[in-house]
Formats: C-alpha cells, structure tokens, sequence
C-alpha cells in the first residue's frame, strides 16, 4: 500500500490560504473536511480541482445577485483551479422547481438557444471566460434512452424527493407535482457525475440539487463533490431576494449612472455583505471598513459612494465609474441638473393644442414603459418639470422646447419640439 505523502510546511500554508478565501462569504461547505483532502490533494499533485456551476437560461439578464456565485468562481480561478461552466440547455426546458409553488412553464428550445447565447458575454464582466470550460448538458442528457433513465432514477426514492420543502408544500397542500419535475435534481445531479465535478457551486436554495450530485456520483462510483452554498443577497428594498420582478435589483447590464445611483440605494446594514459577497476587497480590508462605520470615522453615505463606483468599474471600465460619480455629486449632492441631459424629439403633430397629457409624455419621453406606469410615476410625486413637482395625474401639459423632465432621481430628458 503507497504510503501518503505529507505536506510541506509551504504546501501547507498554500492549502490555508485556499481554505481562507473559499471560506469566505460561504453560507456552508458540505463537507468541509472532505474539501480540506482535496485541496492537499491539489496542492501536492499540483493538480487543479474541477469546480462546477450549472445555470438553466431562463433569464439572460444578470443582476449584481448573480454574480455572488460567479465572483466566488473567478476566485477559485485565481487559485489556479478549472472551472466548469454548464449551461442547462436541456434541463432548462424543464425548468428547476426550487421555491415554486405550481408546474413551471417548459421553455422551448428556441427559448433556451436564445437566452443561453447572452450569458458568456456577461460572465466576462465578473470573470475571465477564455479559462472556463463551457459544457451544455444536452451533450449526454440528450443521449440518454430510456433505460438510462430508468437506471438513473433507480438510486433516488420518492421519499428523497419529498424531503425538498417545495415538494412537500405542495404534496401537503394537494398543489400537483408532475413526475418530470422530480427528474430535475436528478439531471443536475447526473451533470456532476458526467463531469466528474469536484466542488459545486450554488445559492444556499440550491443545497438539495447540490447534494443530489454527491449522491449520484456515489453512486456511479465516482468520488463525490463538494458542495459549497453562497448567501441569497437581499435587494435594494433589504429584505426580499434580489430579483428584476420585484424591481429590488442592480442589473450589470444596466448604465454606469443607474447602477451608481441605485447602489446609493443600498441599505446601511446590508452595505458590508454586498462588499463581502461582490467584491474584491480582502478580508482585512472588509475589517477596516465594518470597524471604521462602528466608531464612526466612515460615513456609510461615502462607503456606499465608494461601493457604487466599485460596481461600475467592474462592470462598465474606471473611465465610466469616474463619470458616474461625478455625475451622482453633480445631480444628487449639488441639486444641479446634469450637463449631458438627453435630449428627445416630440412630434409637434402628437400634441392637442400644444399640449399633452403627463403621462403620455412620459412615455413618448421613453421615460415610462407605459402611461400607466406613468400615471403611479405622478402619484408617487416623483415626476418634474422644470423642477417643478406634478400633482395632478390628468395634467394637461404644455410642452415647449428646452423644457426639462424628469422622472425618479436619475431619469432626465430635455424636450426638442420638431
């Protein structure tokens, strides 16, 4: 029997540092133990650890929520190891039953192929895409008959099953479950067993599909994963899940002023854990920042500040973060209007007498979606004219040229009259 290899002194301080920086921000490593064999194992062999995240494109577009998970991936890319990226483009037409509480649409396939194609270029704002490895989970779901399936289904009970709290909600409350829902976890399990994943990546309402990977690589007698679960990050409101459909999110897509504005928006307690989970700060340097807002030598409005312009210089380039700033000092700190309002044509052929309802012109304006986000725009006080707040949700406006509106804090635009 090969007698094991011990670690150097130095190999040893290498597997610590790792285990520091995987550590941090972590909601649970399972198992932890097992994670420390694998990095000496790492270490000594010098052999990189296959580190997995599997994402269905359901969503193309990527909110600052999102890329708690990626920014932990790019970490374990500057530790040398290889990361896994898989697009779902097979279980994505299923759609993962997580946390809801009735079927969930299946998506086409045209769907998928659509959605699946925007997701790289947005990784590359967080992490570098030309080290991963991209895998589509068609290339084996895909081939499977249906004996495959059957035996993949052999090595989880329905018992299993139920132990997902969504499943056993619905169960309880007599909410239908169709049978292909169960076979999620079980493909996203079987994507780790095709891999031959070390570690996967996932927020902390993944653990269940996480640890069907464990399971099933078990099973096929592969060595199992770690699973590793990141925080859920609460949105700008600071209590529900960040997400576009609640309207709580800092899209990475979204221009330089809005995501510094909104940023500005960001709770004073939740302001640590975005530093922690989003950026590259060190974790002495997160210290410095939590202990200088307790005692009162940091402002948290110039910490926010300072996290606004991390998130745009992450996203869209210093050049971009430094404007963005000088723009919120401008506009917000100031009370000035910007120098580079947006200027809109109006079509003096769309006007009554001169004059257009207010809601109307905000969505000719592109300020609004729709008049009647328009009309809750109005009702909410957060639409001006000249500076001058509207009241009355009929209003009938006059537009004239060079008149200036604007909508929230950070939408403006400047009337041209053709």
């Amino acid at each position: 029997m090969e007698k094991k290899r011990e670690l150097t002194v130095e190999q040893q301080k290498e597997v610590e540092r790792q285990l520091e920086i995987i550590r941090r921000g972590a909601a649970e490593i399972v198992p932890e133990k097992e994670l420390v064999e694998k990095l000496e194992k790492s270490v000594l062999e010098g052999i990189p650890l296959k580190v997995k995240l599997g994402l269905d494109p359901s969503a193309p577009d990527l909110h600052v929520g999102h890329t708690v998970v990626l920014h932990k991936l790019r970490q374990f890319q500057e530790l040398g190891h290889q990361v896994q990226l898989l697009i779902g483009d097979f279980t994505g037409r299923i759609g993962d039953p997580t946390g809801k509480s009735e079927t969930r649409k299946q998506l086409t396939e045209e769907d998928v192929k659509r959605n699946a194609k925007t997701y790289v270029e947005q990784f590359a704002k967080v992490m570098d895409v030309d080290k991963i490895e991209i895998y589509y989970n068609s290339s084996w779901l895909g081939k499977m008959d249906f004996a495959d399936v059957v035996r993949l289904a052999s090595n989880v009970t329905v018992a299993r099953m139920l132990e997902r709290d969504d499943f056993t909600k619905r169960y309880q409350s007599g909410q239908p479950i169709s049978v292909h829902e169960f076979f999620y976890p079980l493909m996203q399990g079987y994507d780790s067993v095709a891999l031959k994943s070390d570690i996967e990546l996932g927020g902390t309402d993944q653990k269940f599909n996480l640890l069907m990977g464990r399971q099933l690589q078990k099973e096929y007698g592969e060595d199992q994963q770690i699973a590793i679960m990141m925080p859920i990050l609460e949105g700008l409101d600071g209590v529900q899940k960040m997400s576009k459909s609640l309207g709580n999110y800092i899209g990475i897509n979204e221009p330089a002023n809005e995501i510094y504005g909104k940023t500005m928006s960001v709770p004073d307690d939740l302001m640590l854990k975005y530093y922690e989970l989003v950026t590259d700060l060190s974790n002495d340097e997160i210290a410095a920042l939590k202990s200088g807002l307790a005692d009162g030598s940091i402002h948290p409005r110039d910490a926010k500040m300072n996290l606004g312009k991390t998130f745009v210089t992450m996203f869209h380039g210093q050049e971009q973060a430094e404007e963005a700033e000088e723009h919120f000092k401008t506009v917000f700190q100031q009370r000035t209007l910007p120098s580079d309002l947006p200027e809109v044509e109006i079509s003096s052929e769309s006007l009554i007498d001169g004059q257009l309802w207010v809601a109307k012109l905000l969505v000719e304006l592109g300020l609004t979606s729709s008049t009647g986000e328009g009309r809750r725009m109005v009702q909410q006080g957060g639409v001006r004219i000249n500076e001058e707040k509207v009241e009355d949700v009929n209003a009938q406006i006059a537009v004239q040229e060079g008149m200036v509106v604007q909508v929230g804090k950070r939408k403006f635009a400047k009337v041209l009259v053709k």
